[in-house]
């Protein structure tokens, strides 16, 4: 995949989670839910953590430490797509997660903490509200991992315990 469709993926990931926070904001309070379904609301709450809220409660440092978390690994994950071009899932997956990175790192830098309105429940419990961008990360490392049970071999190769692989 070149460079250039996996950085569009990720543009389009990072406008969508940027247009639903800005949407969401605009309709809701924060605190404030609208119930959708039985099982989903839309609500409208901050993360100065990461994932479950984990770090949450910090005194502040959190939000650089995780900002510049989410920098390096975006400049890694561009030149991972870079490296790696012609693995087309792999890109595809790290294209999704520089996307929500992206998203997340934009809200930490300009508001100090995350949008999350994505809120599913069943009965009482409910999962920890999450947006956009994080369900293309978890939908990357989804892909990553289905990704890495596949052969990398080339299929039009010969290749045998004693020798090294030679394309037919």
């Amino acid at each position: 995949m070149k460079l250039y469709y996996s950085l569009l993926i990720a543009l389009v990931v990072l406008i969508l989670d940027l247009a639903t926070k800005f949407w969401v904001e605009s309709i809701l309070s924060y605190g404030q839910h609208i119930a959708v379904t039985s099982f989903f609301n839309l609500v409208l709450t901050y993360n100065a953590g990461m994932a479950f809220s984990f770090l949450s409660e910090a005194s502040g440092w959190q939000r650089w430490f995780l900002s510049s978390i989410a920098a390096i690994a975006s400049i890694v994950i561009i030149y991972l797509l870079h490296k790696y071009k012609t693995e087309k899932i792999f890109c595809l997956s790290l294209s999704l997660i520089l996307g929500g990175a992206l998203g997340n790192l934009w809200d930490r830098i300009t508001l100090g903490h995350v949008v999350d309105f994505l809120d599913f429940y069943i009965g009482d419990y409910h999962w920890p509200a999450f947006n956009v961008a994080d369900t293309a990360i978890f939908i990357g490392a989804a892909l990553l991992i289905i990704d890495s049970f596949s052969s990398k071999q080339p299929k039009d190769t010969e290749c045998t315990v004693t020798q090294n692989c030679k394309t037919k």
